[in-house]
């Protein structure tokens, strides 16, 4: 690869990391403390990721323990957890939050499948608008004189390599997601 493309590539595969990310947070009916990656809690003032006020564990298959570090918290997030679209109500025992993951019906597993689907198509055009944004920066480079035709093609066949590269990391992340959904 070129270092014309380096650039590109890195957009690509930043684009790639976000639905990563995205999938985290979408509740396959399995406990996965990244479901609470968006939820932030109100700590001295300042909106905190849960993550870095408690501890987040795994304890049963379908059952997520929030122990806080301070036990004034409890009650604070509690009320994030209720206020976000994590949809599951906490149990406050007094020293550690527990969330219950019911296991989703087969509608909702087929609607979940959708929505993941759906991210992988926003993802794969993210992609495809970096390719464009390539292929025009290769032609206007041509044009300008700074690259023969040559080098203009292998640029072309470049970012095309990467872009077939990271559709099909794409692919590969919603099958897996899709997968975990419809097996539970």
């Amino acid at each position: 690869m070129s270092s014309n493309t380096k650039a590109f590539e890195d957009k690509m595969k930043s684009a790639v990391e976000h639905l990563e990310r995205e999938l985290k947070t979408v509740r396959a009916g399995r406990a996965n403390p990244g479901v609470l990656d968006k939820v932030t809690v109100d700590y001295y003032g300042s909106p905190t990721p849960i993550q870095q006020v408690a501890s987040v564990a795994v304890s049963e298959a379908r059952t997520l323990t929030i122990t806080p570090w301070d036990r004034t918290l409890l009650r604070a997030i509690s009320k994030a957890i209720l206020a976000s679209d994590v949809g599951i109500n906490p149990i406050d025992d007094g020293q550690t939050i527990r969330l219950n993951f019911p296991a989703p019906t087969e509608e909702r597993r087929k609607q979940l499948a959708k929505e993941v689907s759906k991210m992988g198509e926003e993802a794969k055009v993210a992609v495809r608008n970096v390719r464009r944004d390539a292929m025009d920066k290769a032609k206007a480079m041509k044009k300008a004189g700074e690259l023969t035709e040559d080098t203009q093609k292998t640029m072309e066949e470049d970012v095309q390599k990467l872009t077939d590269k990271y559709v099909k990391n794409i692919d590969a992340a919603v099958e897996e997601k899709q997968k975990e959904i419809m097996s539970v």
